[in-house]
């Protein structure tokens, strides 16, 4: 999934991208407001992690203008301020979460995660299409309940899909979700990983989960 994190301080906003990182987010970074609103109004995102003490543009202010060009991902805000005046205060603006630091990494993936999942419609974090599951707490991925061995980007590519089951997703709405601003959009990487996880997931085409409908994209079939 990619993400927008936006947070001014220097050693905490590295931690994060390479603890969210290697959780498989795709982070696109801000150190203020300012470059956080440019940044949320220009791609797509999955969620955002915002601070509320930013230089330029505050969180709050950044939150309240994001929500009135109606961006509708979820936003978690990171505050020090642990009154609860101030969570009110971002709750109010538009945000759906918050976590008073310090925090634990492992408390701000879970939530981010949940987040994302009931965004798409999803309350449970096994997420099902007849013989394929995905956890998308452990990243476990089974196929009649044999697990399956995926790298990080074909893991990323599935569970999308998942999450946008029964939908028609272009390759590029597929490669803006997996990847930052900076990776090519004309690249032929999402047929590559595709065809891979069709030998990995359904290697005798019995199932056919990921279809493909020409000239508009990939769709996860809902299992009848």
């Amino acid at each position: 999934m990619r993400l927008l994190l936006v947070e001014d301080d220097q050693q905490l906003h590295e931690n994060l991208k390479t603890s969210l990182t290697n959780q498989g987010f795709s982070i696109d970074s801000a150190f203020d407001g300012e470059e956080g609103l440019y940044l949320g109004s220009e791609h797509p995102y999955d969620a955002a992690v915002i601070d509320i003490g930013l230089p330029k543009r505050d969180g709050i202010s950044l939150i309240t203008e994001l929500r009135r060009l109606d961006f509708k991902f979820p936003i978690i805000v990171l505050t020090a301020r642990d009154r609860w005046q101030d969570k009110v205060q971002g709750l109010d603006a538009g945000a759906d979460d918050y976590l008073t630091k310090p925090f634990q990494y492992e408390e701000l993936h879970a939530r981010l995660n949940a987040l994302i999942r009931r965004s798409a419609g999803q309350a449970s974090p096994v997420l099902t299409s007849g013989a394929l599951s995905i956890n998308t707490a452990s990243h476990q991925v089974l196929v009649n309940d044999h697990e399956v061995s995926l790298s990080s980007y074909e893991y990323r590519l599935i569970a999308y899909l998942m999450l946008q089951q029964g939908k028609v997703v272009s390759k590029t709405s597929l490669t803006e979700h997996l990847y930052d601003q900076d990776f090519d959009l004309d690249s032929n990487v999402i047929e590559v990983f595709v065809r891979r996880l069709r030998k990995k997931l359904d290697p005798d085409g019995e199932h056919n989960f990921i279809e493909t409908l020409r000239g508009q994209g990939y769709r996860l079939r809902v299992a009848e």
